[in-house]
């Protein structure tokens, strides 16, 4: 079994519960029906004031984790996992060390947290709506376009992703993540090279163009040179041809 053969199986969503209609009554966050009459009117006011309360809390509290986990990245994908402490990320962040512990139990549980938000977002870039049975050039086109575009909207989240080595501390939840991205296009690689058997392996293809991609912006990162986008696209056609080069069923695809 290839290494990136990871199960996109994940556990049914729960079913959703009942929701009440009738014009007579609301719904609260405490999950009681309440009719609307007068005489309840002071009892619902005071339901809506703690509501509101909470509702406050949980937005400030999601606006602290949100600036904890932008914080993190950006520092991970500086100065990676090991060069990163928590006071650190907590300055970065403007919060206290302990409000980072009463989010993520150690740093481990928050460079997963940030793996995952950041993964998944680079798994939708990428994946969305895209066709992978389509003609071999042009899904590769499409999926090293969709690269290019993530990369050049989020460089920081693209150099943490793929500048610093995760494996060490990546849990089964991250994994699953990773493998959501890899699978469907290991699969469309192997369904391309399907009729060459002397092909190589679709993981090694994979690695080579996912280095090329790297490589690249890695080197203008660095200042080592300056790509614009077309010529970053112009990138993709040369690998694409470069594969197709060794594959007689993809050439003039």
């Amino acid at each position: 079994m290839d290494a990136w053969d990871v199960s996109l199986d994940s556990p049914s969503a729960p079913a959703l519960s009942r929701v009440l209609t009738e014009a007579p009554f609301v719904v609260h966050s405490t999950g009681m029906n309440v009719p609307r009459t007068a005489a309840n009117a002071p009892a619902r006011a005071k339901a809506r004031g703690k509501n509101g309360a909470k509702n406050a809390d949980k937005i400030s509290d999601e606006a602290v984790r949100e600036r904890i986990v932008a914080a993190a990245m950006h520092a991970f994908a500086e100065f990676g996992f090991h060069g990163t402490s928590i006071p650190e990320i907590a300055q970065a962040a403007r919060v206290g060390v302990a409000s980072i512990y009463r989010r993520f139990e150690s740093k481990e549980r928050l460079v997963n947290a940030v793996f995952r938000e950041t993964k998944s977002r680079l798994r939708d870039a990428l994946l969305l709506d895209l066709d992978l049975g389509g003609p071999p050039r042009a899904t590769f086109m499409e999926i090293w376009a969709r690269l290019v575009r993530f990369q050049r909207a989020e460089p920081l989240a693209f150099q943490f992703l793929e500048m610093q080595d995760h494996v060490p501390y990546l849990d089964g939840e991250s994994r699953a993540v990773e493998g959501a991205v890899l699978k469907p296009i290991v699969l469309a690689t192997r369904a391309a090279v399907a009729d060459a058997p002397q092909a190589f392996p679709p993981a090694v293809l994979i690695a080579m163009v996912w280095g090329a991609f790297v490589g690249i912006t890695k080197a203008e990162r660095l200042g080592y040179l300056t790509v614009d986008d077309a010529t970053l696209l112009r990138a993709g056609e040369v690998c694409f041809t470069a594969i197709a080069s060794t594959l007689p069923n993809l050439e003039g695809e």
